[in-house]
């Protein structure tokens, strides 16, 4: 019997402080997270770390929060159901980190009779810290708990004509009444090493290459690096709207510690964009599915703070597509065939 699991980043339980650093210890232990030997991970993690942020996000997570609880888990629910009620398979849920687990995910599947598992991690690009973490561990707890079970998975989506329709469609329906200078499209940042550990041909990925002159030529590393699969959904939602190469930028946030990460860096961009005479910004964030404390905190209010203290005067953050039913219905037909 065949089933799916649809798997996003993860969230705390509460915004309560305890919960807060709960979550975090398990996400920045992580090794594909904070890709640095383990004893030094431990000491950056436990030592420093997680006894200074857990009360910073947890004040940012109360400003985000919905009464049904977290946003990223109440959207991933309603996906869930959305898409359960478009295919005959069963479609369970589960979170990298935190609840509900993958294991819980696999095993609500395995006693409903499955077998044949697809996976879906809902990131459209592919990482280290996202996709592939993700894949690893559910692999990990098939082969210890469930042997019998089938594990595939969809690939990074990034380029699919049908999801590109639907951001495109879905940018272009939020800013219909609205007036706007430039669109930015920011996503999440990545240590530039990362770019390069997921460099299959170890040869072709140049990270901090602000041309992106790798990107943009032909090579299998496009398959699982990261920058190129951000540039190129970029592009192609570019194209699909119809956009001046004058109206669009692309940045990256939410960077942490003191090595190198992509760049341009979009807390950055926003003051200077508003340093420069652009009075209205739209900021869409594509390397999110479901909308979170990296796009209704971090983007939504401290970057719209950000734009208004430097002179702009219109800030737009473009929600991400959720349960939009466009999506829903590509997921489906992914899912069906």
């Amino acid at each position: 019997m065949k089933g799916v699991l649809l798997v996003n980043l993860g969230s705390p339980d509460s915004t309560k402080t305890k919960d807060v650093k709960r979550y975090l210890g398990e996400f920045l232990m992580d090794e594909r997270v904070i890709d640095v030997p383990y004893l030094l991970r431990l000491l950056l993690v436990k030592g420093i770390i997680l006894n200074t942020r857990p009360k910073k996000s947890a004040a940012a997570y109360k400003k985000i929060w919905w009464e049904e609880g977290s946003p990223l888990i109440v959207l991933s629910e309603r996906l869930q159901e959305k898409v359960q009620a478009k295919t005959k398979f069963p479609v369970a849920l589960a979170m990298r980190y935190g609840n509900p687990s993958i294991k819980a995910g696999l095993q609500e599947l395995h006693d409903k009779g499955v077998t044949d598992v697809l996976m879906v991690p809902l990131y459209p690009q592919f990482a280290m810290a996202t996709t592939e973490t993700i894949l690893v561990l559910a692999h990990e707890l098939q082969k210890k708990y469930f042997p019998k079970m089938v594990l595939t998975h969809i690939p990074a989506f990034y380029n699919k004509k049908e999801y590109i329709k639907v951001l495109g469609d879905s940018i272009q329906n939020y800013l219909s009444d609205k007036e706007w200078d430039k669109i930015m499209f920011s996503y999440h940042g990545v240590p530039e090493r990362h770019i390069r550990k997921s460099d299959i041909t170890k040869s072709h990925c140049n990270p901090s290459d602000q041309n992106f002159a790798c990107c943009k030529a032909q090579s299998p590393a496009h398959e699982f690096c990261y920058k190129h699969q951000c540039y190129e959904t970029t592009r192609q939602v570019v194209a699909y709207l119809n956009l001046r190469e004058d109206q669009y930028f692309t940045t990256f946030q939410s960077r942490l510690g003191r090595d190198p990460w992509l760049q341009p860096y979009t807390d950055k961009t926003i003051e200077e964009f508003a340093e420069n005479g652009v009075k209205k910004l739209a900021v869409v964030t594509p390397a999110f599915v479901s909308d979170c404390l990296e796009t209704l905190e971090e983007i939504g209010m401290e970057g719209k703070e950000e734009f208004i203290e430097a002179g702009g005067t219109d800030f737009y953050a473009v929600p991400c597509i959720n349960d939009n039913d466009d999506w829903v219905d590509v997921l489906a037909s992914w899912i069906n065939k």
